[in-house]
């Protein structure tokens, strides 16, 4: 099964995309997104739209998953953030994707095992679950995501087994 990860930003949207069976995962490809920091933000949000559809028609995920933002201090840089957040959303749900989303503590907690770690952390434990991979900060993190999205995944599998086998 085909999985992306997505780390969303105005700016750099970090993209993901790992095979998983069982509890198996391969890397498959990552990059980020650069949108041009010129332009009216319609204009911008179309340019992140837009690349968010090529990869996902280029790599065929079956599944998304988004990194939940934070609140940052500056609440004109949070709305924007929110805004590309919502095209991230939308683009794999576009065509036809569950997508799901996670906060980042538990992105943080499910690939380094602390809620708290930083993006250098990440990017070490992305490359010992996926060997060989090198990520910048912004694709490690969507690899995180995606990751996440695994292993929550298998577990999400297991507990509707059980219910099944209950009733």
């Amino acid at each position: 099964m085909r999985l992306i990860g997505l780390d969303p930003g105005l700016r750099l949207t970090g993209w993901g995309v790992i095979d998983v069976d069982g509890n198996r995962l391969r890397h498959v490809a990552h990059g980020v997104i650069k949108v041009a920091t010129t332009g009216s933000l319609a204009e911008r949000l179309n340019e992140l739209f837009g690349g968010i559809v090529a990869v996902v028609e280029a790599q065929r995920p079956v599944e998304a998953a988004v990194e939940e933002t934070f609140v940052n201090v500056n609440p004109g840089s949070t709305l924007k953030l929110g805004q590309a957040r919502g095209v991230v959303l939308l683009a794999p749900a576009r065509a036809g994707l569950p997508v799901y989303e996670y906060a980042a503590n538990l992105v943080k907690k499910s690939v380094v095992g602390a809620g708290h770690a930083d993006k250098r952390q990440i990017a070490m434990m992305v490359g010992r679950l996926l060997p060989g991979v090198e990520a910048s900060a912004d694709a490690a993190d969507a690899l995180a995501v995606a990751i996440c999205h695994a292993h929550h995944r298998a577990h999400r599998q297991l507990a509707a087994r059980h219910v099944e086998a209950v009733q």
